[in-house]
């Protein structure tokens, strides 16, 4: 979700020689697809099924895709490539996929988010000047989600939203509860806990979280959904410029420049002050929604500036995919500080050791 952006404080000069590499990063098609298929593959992961709002994430590519093809066709792009991925978009809206344990209602709502977050997304594209991508798209998906509250609340029945999302990932989560039960209920398992009575709070303790984790992940759907729409609208701007030669925007910035207004730091700070203050307690829903996102991007920059000063090379790669899985809660404490201290301390500006 990177852009290309000056460093605070002023604007690159013109003709510089930044222009040309960044075209040519875009081009590479290695980055971009392992993203995609991350994408279209993880949510089905055993725990990240049961959190995501949205599992079938093509939902939320493909009317993005058909959106950035569009408006590079408004732009003089090719007409083809609009009508194709128009065409994919609308049949994956109208054709929903059929599971044994499909909840009524959830497919509409998935399908009418991409709808509308493709739709915000190209409003706020049109009205907007500057075009850069993350804050067309940070628009974009508050004008969403402020269209979808307002269409919730127009129908009447705000709860029965909540109640769905709750079925839903109940119906995502029972395979893997069964599964756990069955593994305690056979002989084998009674045998272990048998030898090793302190292994039985253990397994209520884990089935008791396992049980609770569709009503927690329901509580904090909006900001994760805000996170996946984000990553939608990222991955359809990126393969929309290596698919045409039409641009509607500055490219994608590696990682390690990821940055963005300073001002969004008051979104944290408002959300930290809901979750944490006793007195504003009917408000810790919105906080802890307010705190997930913003701490997200935060942490997302932190990594940015993680992967500006550790030197790039295959044994640095295998190192952290060895690490991160051990260590990553002090790993993302770690990226949320950096992301954090950058909006003060500004650490990629500061003059690297070349000793």
């Amino acid at each position: 979700m990177a852009e290309s952006q000056a460093p605070a404080g002023g604007s690159p000069p013109a003709g510089t020689a930044a222009a040309p590499a960044a075209k040519e990063r875009e081009r590479g098609w290695g980055t971009m697809l392992s993203a995609l298929a991350a994408f279209l593959l993880v949510p089905a992961t055993p725990l990240l099924r049961v959190v995501l709002p949205i599992e079938q994430t093509w939902v939320l590519l493909l009317p993005a895709l058909a959106v950035c093809t569009l408006v590079g066709w408004r732009a003089g792009g090719r007409l083809g490539l609009a009508l194709l991925w128009t065409a994919l978009a609308a049949w994956v809206l109208t054709h929903p996929v059929s599971r044994d344990n499909a909840v009524g209602g959830y497919e509409q709502l998935a399908r009418g988010w991409g709808l509308l977050l493709a739709g915000a997304f190209g409003v706020v594209y049109l009205l907007g000047r500057r075009q850069r991508f993350f804050g067309t798209a940070l628009s974009g998906v508050a004008l969403a989600l402020a269209l979808g509250s307002v269409l919730t609340l127009g129908a009447g029945d705000p709860a029965r939203l909540r109640r769905t999302m709750v079925l839903e990932l109940e119906a995502r989560e029972a395979p893997l509860l069964l599964r756990w039960e069955q593994l305690w209920a056979s002989p084998e398992g009674r045998q272990r806990l048998g030898e090793n009575p302190e292994l039985v709070e253990s397994v209520e303790e884990t089935g008791a979280f396992w049980r609770a984790l569709p009503l927690r992940a329901t509580t904090l759907a909006p900001a994760m959904l805000a996170l996946e729409s984000l990553a939608a609208l990222a991955i359809a701007w990126g393969l929309y410029h290596r698919m045409s030669r039409v641009r509607i925007g500055p490219p994608l910035a590696p990682l390690k420049q990821f940055r963005f207004n300073d001002q969004l730091i008051w979104g944290l700070i408002v959300g930290a002050t809901l979750l944490l203050l006793p007195s504003l307690q009917q408000w810790h829903g919105a906080g802890a929604n307010l705190t997930l996102f913003f701490g997200t991007l935060y942490a997302i920059r932190g990594l940015g500036v993680l992967s500006f000063f550790i030197a790039p090379g295959w044994l640095t790669a295998v190192a952290l995919t060895l690490l991160v899985p051990l260590l990553w809660p002090f790993y993302a404490v770690g990226a949320l500080g950096l992301g954090l201290g950058d909006t003060w301390l500004d650490w990629r500006r500061r003059p690297r050791s070349t000793t």
